[in-house]
């Protein structure tokens, strides 16, 4: 089945929002086996549109036109949707009467001109948002079966998960059972997972299983998209398959499917009650942020020190001075995370310290970074050199913190080579 997708903005088109929309919709179809043929970006102009539109319906099978449901003047999708298929707008009463209850449970008034929303061609079939004031919906235009959702991120999602992506599948005579089985990993590249689970689709002979990767550094996404003629089917195909990916990546695999990092540490700690302190420089406390905002983190987070610098760290966690002379080292930090421990009353402490190279705005920068995660029993550490820009460094820092901790708390071996250090 070919299928085009169509974003619709001046601000998209001008680039003054990235389209993550369009990569988002991309990506879904692709994990359940659905590939695009075709990607359009169109402004808010009514004769480009009705263009577009029409291209799309000549030479795709479906089409996904994504934005331009709202209710100001510049949001045509409706319109212009109707004057393709040759149809009138008509008013959708049930639809105006849960906008106008959306509002109402809100202590607002809906404004005038979200009455546009309701608006739909008459042949159109609507697609619920549960979430939003703007209905999606779908009709044929020519060849094509349009579905219209709107730009909102979350409202895209939810409809796209719930109304598009089944009925696509249902039109394309795929297999509707389908499984996606998701490994997060930090610490091997892509290439180097792509040689470590060479053959793992043959363990499936009849071709059902598709191994595939998104990368998003620091982390790696292992997707296993499994087709069976039910889900007991699909179980049984993908079993061998999840046993052998996780023998060969072994303690690399962070998380699971919605699993994040951050969260299998904090339950982890919570499991045991356990607590935890977190002393980080130049991360601008993204290790803290990734953990003290999550439910239950208000039982286990004590303390978060911030420093720009090793030098802001000392008084911070009680210590009279500089904690060690010199160049960074991980006797440095293993000082650090045992005074933090010690001075917060947590049972876990984490110091994530980073020393960059000199010339901080070369491409090609360095940084040190020595980390130590303490206990009242005992004390673990590591150090890494991490080549690349700022950005790179901290991202990387922040992921090697978390997952090390990790590890410490699974039992695991703190240091183990990653691909992204230089020895």
């Amino acid at each position: 089945m070919r299928i085009e997708i169509i974003c619709t903005g001046d601000e998209v088109l001008t680039g003054k929002i990235v389209n993550s929309n369009f990569s988002h919709i991309s990506q879904k179809l692709e994990d359940v086996g659905l590939s695009v043929t075709w990607g359009t970006t169109v402004g808010d102009d009514r004769e480009t549109l009705l263009r577009a539109f029409r291209l799309a319906a000549d030479r795709a099978d479906a089409v996904i036109v994504n934005g331009g449901l709202g209710p100001t003047v510049d949001d045509l999708s409706q319109e212009v949707a109707a004057q393709a298929a040759g149809v009138e707008l008509v008013l959708d009463a049930a639809w105006l009467a849960r906008m106008e209850e959306f509002f109402r449970r809100r202590s607002r008034v809906m404004p005038p001109n979200n009455r546009k929303q309701a608006m739909l061609p008459v042949t159109a079939e609507l697609l619920d948002n549960p979430i939003g004031t703007a209905c999606g919906f779908a009709l044929d235009v020519g060849r094509a079966r349009f579905f219209f959702t709107p730009g909102v991120p979350r409202e895209l999602t939810r409809m796209l998960e719930e109304q598009i992506v089944p009925r696509l599948l249902a039109r394309s005579g795929l297999q509707t059972a389908i499984h996606l089985k998701r490994f997060h990993s930090y610490g091997l590249g892509e290439s180097h997972v792509d040689a470590l689970l060479a053959g793992v689709e043959e363990l499936v002979p009849d071709g059902s299983v598709k191994l595939g990767f998104r990368a998003h550094y620091p982390q790696l996404e292992t997707k296993l998209t499994v087709r069976g003629t039910d889900m007991d089917d699909v179980r049984a195909k993908l079993e061998p398959v999840e046993r052998e990916v996780r023998k060969r990546l072994g303690n690399f695999i962070l998380a699971e499917d919605d699993q994040t990092l951050e969260g299998v540490v904090l339950a982890a700690l919570a499991g045991r009650q356990a607590t935890l302190s977190i002393v980080e420089t130049f991360t601008s406390g993204q290790i803290a942020a990734r953990l003290a905002h999550l439910p239950g983190a208000e039982r286990v987070f004590r303390r978060g020190v911030v420093a720009r610098a090793l030098d802001g760290v000392s008084a911070a966690v009680g210590l009279e001075g500089p904690p060690a002379a010199g160049a960074l080292t991980r006797e440095t930090a293993e000082t650090v995370a045992r005074a933090a421990r010690r001075q917060t009353g947590a049972t876990h402490a984490l110091a994530v310290l980073i020393e960059l190279d000199d010339g901080a705005d070369r491409i090609d920068l360095g940084g040190t970074i020595c980390l130590a995660i303490a206990t009242e029993q005992e004390t673990a550490s590591r150090r890494s050199r991490i080549l690349g820009g700022r950005e790179w460094i901290r991202l990387g820092a922040v992921e090697l913190g978390l997952d090390c901790l990790r590890r410490h708390l699974q039992g695991l071996p703190v240091h183990e080579r990653i691909d992204f250090e230089k020895v």
